[in-house]
């Protein structure tokens, strides 16, 4: 078996040493870490180096695309590095590679401009070219986690492309934070905040056994801001939520307007407490619209993964649950090392339903 080699570029060194270090706990203290750099001249161009020999090994690049945390000097000033910058990054130490591994796998979890992921008009289809272009370089597997659009898997037909939901872990982390669910039709229902999120949401509310509700937005197509139809009102479909907890999923959260103006309306129509589940954390306009939400009790608690860069701003409010993802990518690191199965891994409905039946049958003996 070919050795196994761990890159983790500097946006995702965070995930990167806590996988390691698991992947050593379970092969007895050894090390996979391959140490690379990304270094810049003056002009701002860069290059990958590594920093040992990879001949021969299994390669897992880590990269975290939307880790806007750090920053390189250009012309004497700090230039934030942006997900093209990442994305430029790992292509530098794929080069690097110059054919020498006998295989290698991007993790990345946030699909590189995973958002443009189709055109109306004369537009760019960037998610695509990534995927094509990667393919180009010799990349044997990809993984990503709830791309924005999962059907971006047909762009690169002959490479293998995991996409990847973390449901199990969101679950897990609920039913251990909150002793007194009630799982059933009568006190539990799944929202979908759009019409994109219908699929994750009918996914996890045909497990727990429960009904869904769903948002349209209502857009106005005469005109675009930052990039989109801006959205003139959250329109609900579903039954009554009055008395229920209410658990809103989506894959990110960017700048939060539009998942707060879900669960302002969820509250208005008389839910108990209400849940945002969202595998990507972004919040890039700040915390203070969730400060000022949670302050007015517009929602009980925020679930993300730290699948993508967490600030310490974000780490320190009481509404924000992280939920961990380090020994999940562990595993499927260690699984395809060993040339394993990876369903179970990348579909959890058996363990899901696992975790609710232990869940109520621990609810009932206590009751």
């Amino acid at each position: 078996m070919n050795k196994l080699g761990i890159i983790a570029l500097e946006s995702a060194e965070r995930m990167g040493g806590r996988v390691e270090k698991i992947l050593s706990e379970w092969h007895d203290g050894e090390h996979f870490r391959v140490p690379v750099s990304c270094p810049r001249f003056s002009s701002g161009e860069g290059k990958g180096i590594i920093g040992t020999s990879i001949r021969g090994r299994d390669l897992y690049i880590l990269v975290d695309v939307c880790n806007n945390s750090l920053s390189y000097k250009m012309a004497g000033a700090s230039n934030r590095m942006s997900p093209d910058d990442h994305y430029q990054d790992l292509k530098r130490i794929i080069a690097a590679c110059n054919g020498q591994a006998d295989s290698i796998t991007v993790i990345m979890p946030f699909l590189y401009e995973g958002r443009q992921h189709r055109k109306t008009t004369r537009e760019s289809l960037d998610c695509a070219l990534m995927l094509r272009e990667l393919e180009h370089m010799g990349v044997d597997h990809i993984i990503t986690f709830d791309a924005h659009d999962p059907r971006m898997q047909n762009v690169v037909p002959l490479t293998d492309l995991e996409n990847i939901s973390p449901a199990l872990q969101f679950t897990q982390a609920l039913l251990t934070e909150y002793e007194d669910m009630k799982l059933d039709g009568d006190h539990l229902m799944f929202i979908a905040p759009d019409e994109g999120a219908t699929g994750r949401v009918v996914f996890m509310a045909s497990l727990f056994g429960v009904n869904i509700g769903m948002f349209y937005k209502r857009r106005d197509y005469t005109r675009i801001v930052d990039g989109t139809n801006p959205i003139v009102a959250h329109e609900f479909c579903g039954g009554s939520v009055e008395g229920m907890d209410v658990i809103v999923v989506d894959d990110m959260i960017a700048s939060g307007g539009s998942i707060l103006d879900v669960a302002r309306q969820l509250k208005a129509r008389g839910a108990r407490r209400v849940f945002l589940f969202s595998t990507f954390g972004l919040f890039t306009s700040g915390m203070d619209k969730f400060d000022q939400a949670y302050a007015e009790g517009c929602f009980d608690r925020v679930f993300t993964t730290d699948l993508v860069y967490q600030s310490p701003e974000l780490l320190k409010r009481e509404y924000y649950f992280s939920v961990g993802m380090a020994r999940y990518v562990a595993a499927l690191i260690d699984t395809l090392h060993h040339s394993g199965s990876l369903t179970e891994l990348v579909k959890p409905e058996k363990r899901i339903r696992q975790t609710i039946e232990i869940y109520n049958t621990k609810s009932s003996t206590q009751g």
